[in-house]
């Protein structure tokens, strides 16, 4: 199978580098006057998916909205996923899961390997029990072609205390993990394979982001990020970046929403020149 990072690559330049949250927690349900429970969550995420999917490159439902409900919500996942797929958008799985040893080969099991119900193109992965800990991901990924993006800078204000600490060996524990990316993705073309998340709105410092791996970048629009703050954190590096936004698409109701969609992707495809 061609590797996640090559798909991507390809499907950025003909689609744009948008990546569309479907996020379907209550506000938005409301926002769309919909009931706030299974109905409402279906209705809401599969009007989305058929709006967005056919439109834009990467479209990343977070798991934990779908979760709540049980397995009548993982059912209404497991469509949003296919029917994604079908649209011929790569699926980016919101989950950021890690573990040790055979509980993450289960999750790598259940996301990466296409055999699953419920595989993705790739998923957000925690390396905060080691980076290590992730290579059974890492290894289903190879197998199967697709992709792991690994927090490394977020940009929520408890993470420099993680992730500025300093390791063992002297490094910042933010950049072990993009040494690792770098390491995994040495050679790959046109792109590696293994992303970093890398927020919007961080205060990049001396941390070197080029690993030859693609960079999602959640917290733009609704959530303060702006078209300069993709500028001042990722600069030269913005043609590997996937802006990540929800509420900025999906906050005005399904009406107009590929409209939206189309118009902020051309604005990021003009801003990474």
């Amino acid at each position: 199978m061609t590797p996640f990072g090559a798909r991507l690559h390809a499907a950025v330049a003909e689609r744009g580098p948008l990546c569309a949250g479907i996020d379907p927690h209550d506000a938005l349900l409301a926002a769309w006057g919909l009931d706030p429970g299974v109905a409402g969550l279906e209705r809401f995420a599969l009007t989305a998916a058929e709006a967005l999917a056919p439109r834009v490159a990467v479209v990343k439902p977070q798991s934990a909205f779908y979760e709540r409900f049980g397995s009548r919500g993982v059912a209404v996942l497991e469509r949003v996923v296919t029917a994604c797929r079908e649209a011929g958008a790569l699926v980016l799985l919101d989950v950021k899961r890690g573990d040790i040893g055979s509980t993450t080969q289960a999750y790598a099991d259940a996301y990466l390997d296409p055999a699953s119900p419920i595989a993705a193109d790739a998923i957000t992965a925690s390396p905060y029990l080691g980076v290590g800990s992730l290579d059974p991901m890492v290894e289903t990924a190879r197998r199967h072609g697709t992709g792991v993006f690994v927090l490394a800078l977020t940009s929520n204000p408890e993470g420099p205390e993680v992730q500025e600490a300093r390791s063992p060996s002297g490094r910042a524990v933010a950049d072990v993990v993009l040494d690792r990316l770098r390491d995994l993705n040495a050679g790959a073309t046109p792109l590696g394979s293994f992303g970093a998340v890398v927020g919007a709105t961080v205060d990049p410092g001396a941390h070197d982001l080029a690993f030859n791996g693609p960079i999602l970048a959640p917290g733009y629009g609704a959530q303060g990020g702006t078209d300069d703050d993709l500028r001042r954190v990722f600069g030269a590096g913005l043609g590997s970046v996937l802006p990540s936004t929800s509420r900025e698409l999906l906050g005005g109701g399904a009406d107009g929403l590929a409209d939206a969609a189309d118009r902020l992707n051309d604005r990021l495809r003009r801003l990474a020149g």
